[in-house]
């Protein structure tokens, strides 16, 4: 039986707070275990394909995988996710935050997105990944 494929981690790739919590998350020692994939990107627009209701989505999405099923994880479900595999205190910090009930998460994942372009600026195009990181992005 083959390992489950790695989450995939959908960003905006314009959103300059996408930007740099994906740099985050590659500067921790398990980013490893992820892949990423800008909003805009074909691997995305694959997913769209399977998953209409995704049509407009412009929070992080994961998609976890296994044989034979997906799961899609959204707003602030998607963030706990990715902050859940990382090393160190955001791991912790993660579950801590898992207390609070998911639409009070979301609200204040909402507030944040609502801003982002204006305090975190937007960028004119994706993130180039290093060579190093390459083999962790999908297009």
């Amino acid at each position: 039986m083959e390992p489950d494929p790695p989450p995939i981690l959908f960003f905006d790739g314009y959103c300059g707070l996408c930007d740099r919590f994906v740099s985050r998350v590659l500067a921790d020692p398990n980013a490893g275990r992820l892949r990423f994939s800008p909003l805009q990107g074909e691997t995305f627009r694959a997913l769209l394909e399977r998953h209409p209701e995704l049509e407009g989505v412009d929070s992080m999405v994961v998609l976890e995988r296994s044989a034979d099923r997906e799961r899609i994880h959204l707003r602030s479900d998607a963030s706990l996710f990715v902050l859940a595999r990382l090393a160190g205190p955001l791991a912790r910090f993660s579950r801590l935050l898992r207390i609070f009930p998911r639409p009070l998460r979301d609200l204040g994942y909402r507030a944040v997105a609502r801003t982002r372009f204006a305090v975190f600026g937007k960028s004119d195009a994706c993130r180039l990944p290093t060579p190093e990181e390459r083999a962790l992005f999908l297009p």
